[in-house]
């Protein structure tokens, strides 16, 4: 490790940490090695009461006790698991699922969008992310971008063609930090081309990239940065596209 004045660029290849997931969670024997992640837990409750469902293991912490499902989806198994917010979690989820023993990974959520002529719902295929979050940097050397796995794009865009389903693919925003994205960063951003903003999706490429799996996300677009103050766009009351994405982001998972 080589020290810097700025302690977040001090990046240290050495796998050997102190706390390692594998030395604490023993692998859920016969779990399905494919695993989405979804932001949405009213998408999630749906889709395990229309499919057979079971509960497989937790994700524990503090204050935390999550159930990790598994479901019988078009004749194979996948699990399912509620995603949190923000890098670090992102982090640990894969950390913690893929010491259990699942190996790729489809994500699930929402974003704002910087420009005015995407409407809510419409999606995206955030192909590479602004890495203006602190989790990354202890996961991949220092650089200003990071980029999803090229399989799991290739995947994803696949299942949006079969289906019609009209998309983009573009570079995304992720910052750790919703209350402070003021408009001299979120014109920075769109100069550099960035088209949505997020709070994870960094994080997920760098650790996947880091323990040798693959991962893909899925955003819809929702809230809006783009005009002269912010709007909501009633994005989170889409009940209907929450559950039309997570069943996109299953149909994903099993192409990888």
């Amino acid at each position: 490790m080589q020290k810097n004045e700025f302690p977040i660029l001090e990046y240290d290849d050495d796998k050997n940490a102190f706390i390692r997931p594998e030395r604490l969670i023993n692998p859920v024997e016969g779990i399905a090695k494919k695993a989405v992640l979804c932001f949405f837990v009213d998408a999630i409750e749906k889709i395990i009461s229309e499919y057979p469902s079971k509960i497989v293991t937790h994700i524990k912490g503090e204050g935390l006790f999550l159930p990790v499902y598994e479901i019988k989806y078009n004749g194979e198994n996948i699990v399912i698991v509620q995603a949190l917010i923000g890098a670090p979690m992102a982090a640990a989820h894969i950390e913690v699922l893929t010491a259990s023993g699942c190996r790729k990974y489809i994500v699930c959520g929402g974003c704002g969008v910087l420009k005015n002529d995407i409407a809510v719902g419409h999606l995206i295929i955030p192909v590479s992310a602004v890495r203006d979050e602190g989790t990354s940097y202890h996961y991949a050397p220092p650089a200003r971008e990071i980029s999803m796995n090229e399989q799991a794009i290739q995947a994803i865009e696949t299942v949006f063609i079969e289906k019609d389903v009209p998309f983009i693919k573009a570079k995304t925003w992720t910052t750790d930090a919703f209350y402070r994205e003021t408009s001299a960063k979120i014109k920075h951003r769109k100069e550099e081309g960035c088209v949505t903003v997020e709070m994870e999706a960094s994080a997920f490429f760098a650790v996947a990239k880091y323990l040798n799996v693959e991962l893909g996300q899925i955003l819809y677009a929702g809230d809006s940065l783009a005009g002269e103050a912010w709007d909501d766009r009633e994005w989170k009351d889409r009940v209907d596209i929450r559950e039309a994405v997570l069943k996109l982001a299953l149909d994903s998972c099993l192409k990888l």
